[in-house]
């Protein structure tokens, strides 16, 4: 498995393997979703790269980038037994050198739900993404179906700018008790870890009252809300019913797709979860 430092080293690697790429970004500490990624890209494609980078510009004031979990040699090995062919390893100061100017924005999609809780960092993830693609080149991009509106955002930013590259999207891979799995997890503390599972409860409680028929959206989040509420250890960010495409919310009947999300915080940490219905 070649380790690679730099956009000029990924893009001499890139040259010199004409046949079909993978890509599948991260931010490193992998667990389970990360490598059915891996192995999703191993399966579909000639070559794999895998990024592992801590991207700075997409948390804001106060949020826990210096903290993010990160264990490298761990990342690598799981990645190596995997058979991923090239790992890609930029520093900050090879993302964003000096003088660095320049963002990626996504209008409309990235203000909305994650975009109001964090304004700045779809900003982040638009320009980080947007880079690893210009220097990997990738025939295809791997992403999971937990980061919904992120997929998004990647998918509107391929097509407004011509990027030849397909976003693939992954299922979301739980727990056995349901909780999404995510590197902010390994933050929980023991009485939060076993509260987290409610965010999963809590989408499962309304999409059951949609497969019973119901689609009011007001009734719809109100039953996720009242799940959450239960549970006194969640601290809710927002309970969200969006068109799939465009997230608007959804007022009166939820006709067509739609994405149900939320956030909520235990203790510190900040988690997210969604469910498509219809």
């Amino acid at each position: 498995m070649d380790a690679l430092a730099t956009p000029a080293e990924m893009r001499a690697w890139r040259g010199a393997r004409p046949g079909g790429l993978g890509l599948v970004p991260t931010m490193g500490a992998l667990h389970e979703g990360h490598l059915s990624l891996v192995r999703r890209s191993l399966a579909e494609n000639a070559a794999t790269v895998a990024s592992i980078f801590v991207n700075p510009a997409q948390f804001g004031p106060g949020e826990d980038f210096e903290r993010y979990p990160r264990d490298g040699e761990r990342d690598l090995r799981l990645l190596r037994e995997l058979g991923v062919d090239a790992v890609y390893l930029p520093s900050p100061a090879a993302m964003y050198p000096d003088g660095y100017e320049t963002w990626v924005t996504v209008d409309g999609l990235a203000r909305r739900l994650e975009g109001a809780s964090r304004p700045a960092h779809f900003r982040g993830v638009a320009t980080v993404v947007t880079k690893l693609l210009n220097a990997v080149r990738p025939d295809r991009a791997y992403f999971g179906r937990k980061d919904a509106q992120q997929l998004r955002v990647v998918r509107r930013l391929a097509r407004d700018l011509d990027l030849p590259v397909d976003v693939v999207a992954c299922d979301t891979v739980r727990e056995p008790d349901g909780l999404a799995m995510s590197s902010r997890n390994a933050y929980l503390s023991p009485p939060d870890r076993a509260a987290a599972p409610v965010l999963s409860r809590a989408l499962a409680a309304a999409a059951a009252r949609f497969a019973a028929g119901e689609r009011s959206s007001d009734a719809l989040r109100a039953a996720a809300r009242a799940t959450l509420e239960a549970e006194p250890r969640a601290a809710i960010d927002y309970v969200s019913l969006a068109d799939s495409a465009s997230l608007a919310e959804i007022a009166g009947e939820a006709d067509g797709p739609a994405l149900l999300s939320l956030a909520a915080r235990f203790g510190p940490v900040r988690l997210i979860d969604n469910v498509e219905l219809g």
